[in-house]
This record gives structure tokens, sequence and C-alpha cells, in this order.
């Protein structure tokens, strides 16, 4: 089996490592820490025992590999500028299978439209893990994913990356509604990832003190759920919060982005569901709240960028304009 993942953050440089451990020709396209990986692997630090891997080829774009792959995990944020369809061009060939391993819905059909003859996987994971250096990785919690055939279904090749997952180790569950899936884990994204963004709180400190709040996020995007033909369990709510409540507090995803001055996932997190909302006609009051603000903190990220910049450059300029005698 030959993979190429592309991207070599803290999800794709765990997965690539888990399946190269089972002697799988695993590739990794990298940007900025491409140097490093290639010469030094990767090194995962994880609650499960920490292992080093080195990828079959490390390269910066998917037309340097020898041959295509038969899968290409495109494991990249799915935020504004990212361009998936151009990331996909150099590593697709007539027989690989596209398996989009991101977080977000509706996240599919932009790369169905630009790729209708190819076979596309939809994946999620479930896991806490950071990159924490270039080549090194922080495994905290969890491991698991879920993926299945888009839009639906279990295509042979869905079934084989499962059951290849499956044999290093990795809980895989092979799931022919992964739409609903996806669904099932905006419960918890569209809740704490923009309110842990608006506070800079972890889950443990926004349980504390607003659990609520997330409650009532929750149940909407269950409502959304519902209307558009994705009905979720009654108990996915109650189950959600307390599973929150037994892991160690720790910082969601968005703000872990947001200090590192990195783009946010809110349209595929969270403005996604609220056009959702809106087009079922499902009462949202608190997520529209939540997703406005979540805007206008982003317009408030940018504007102290601007004035950052500006005031670089205004910087720099005197610190070259020449001294003139009598100025």
């Amino acid at each position: 089996m030959n993979i190429l993942f592309i991207g070599s953050g803290a999800v794709g440089s765990y997965f690539a490592g888990k399946l190269s451990q089972t002697g799988a020709a695993v590739s990794l396209q990298a940007r900025s820490d491409y140097e490093h990986v290639k010469i030094h692997g990767v090194h995962i630090h994880s609650v499960d025992g920490d292992f080093h891997y080195q990828p079959r080829h490390v390269v910066r774009d998917a037309a340097e590999l020898p041959a295509k792959p038969d899968y290409a995990v495109l494991c990249i944020k799915v935020v504004e500028g990212a361009d998936r369809v151009a990331l996909l061009k150099n590593a697709v060939g007539p027989d690989t299978a596209i398996v989009l391993l991101s977080n977000g819905i509706e996240i599919e059909p932009e790369i169905a439209q630009a790729y209708p003859d190819h076979e596309i996987i939809s994946a999620l994971a479930f896991i806490g893990v950071t990159r924490t250096a270039p080549g090194h990785v922080h495994h905290q919690a969890y491991g698991h994913l879920s993926l299945g055939s888009y839009p639906s279904g279990l295509s042979d090749k869905a079934r084989w990356l499962s059951e290849a997952f499956q044999s290093a180790g990795v809980l895989c569950n092979a799931d022919a509604d992964i739409a609903t899936a996806r669904w099932q884990k905006c419960v918890w994204n569209a809740a704490f990832n923009p309110v842990s963004v608006l506070t800079g709180l972890d889950t443990g400190r926004i349980l504390n003190g607003q659990e609520g709040l997330i409650r009532a996020l929750m149940q909407e995007v269950v409502a959304i759920a519902a209307a558009v033909g994705h009905p979720l369990p009654d108990t996915l709510v109650d189950k959600s919060i307390h599973g929150t409540k037994k892991m160690a507090a720790y910082k969601t995803s968005m703000l872990v982005d947001l200090e590192a001055g990195q783009p946010l996932e809110t349209e595929v997190i969270l403005g996604n569901a609220v056009r959702a909302g809106h087009k079922a006609g499902v009462p949202i009051p608190h997520l529209e709240t939540v997703y406005a603000l979540l805007k206008l903190k982003e317009a408030q990220r940018d504007r102290c960028s601007e004035v950052m910049s500006v005031s670089n450059q205004n910087a720099g300029n005197r610190l070259h304009t020449p001294f003139r005698p009598g100025a």
C-alpha cells in the first residue's frame, strides 16, 4: 500500500507514523519542516509510547514522487487561503483515492467537483495532538479515526484503508454514513472551539464557568443535524460533556491556532453549520451570536496585524533615514 500524506502537521504526522510502523510505504509532503523531516524523520512523543519513523519519501511537491500513490491523504486545516485543489493536482493518478482528513462539515463538495473521476474518502480524527517543533509531535490523548466513502457507503478502498489503520493499532471505524459522523463531531467543535477563542480559556475552565452555554450551543447543532437529515443520539450532548470533564483540561485546536497567529477554521466548524440552520429554518440564537462574535474577533486580530505591520514599517524607515546635519 502506497500512501501520501499531504501536510506534516500534528494529525498527519501522527497517523502517517502509525501506518509506517506496519511497513506501509508512507510518504510525506511537507513545507516549513521539510529539511528537518527529510534528514531526521519524525519523532512522536505519545502517551502510548514514543516512537520515531522515517517516511519513504519526503517531498515539497507530489510531482517529486517516483509513482502516484494509492491514497492521497489531504491532512490540512480547511481555512481561507488553503488551495486544496492545487495541493492534490500532482498527487493523484488514475487510480488514486483522495482521503480528506480534516475538521468541519461540507468540506467534500469542492474536491468532488474538482476531481469527479476520483474516489473520495471522508475521514475524521479524534485525537489530542500538538506539533511542538519541526518533526516533533506530542500525542496527549485518544487517537482514533472514522472514515467512509463520500457521499455515503463503504467502497473496497475505504475498507482496505480502515483495515490498514486497524493493523497499525489505530481504532478506525468504517462508517457508511460519514456525513452524520461529521455532524456528530461538529456538536463538540462548534461549541468548544469558538468559545475558547472568545475567552482564551481551556475546556475545563469553560465548563466550570459556562456549561449551560456549551449545552445550548450543542443542542442547536443537534437540531440542525436532524433538520438536514442526520439525526443524532438523544444522549450525545450529555455524553460529550461527560467525556470532556473526564479528560484533562486542554486548549482547543482553534485557540492554539489563534495564539500562533494561524488562520482559524471558523467557516467549516461554525459558519457552515449556521448557514445550514438558516436554510433549514432552525432557530439557532446561541450559534448565531457566537459566530458573529468570532467574526469580530478575527477582524480585530486582522486589524492588530495591520497596525503592527505599519508600525514596524515606519520604524524601519526611521532607522534608514540618513542623518542630515542641521536638519
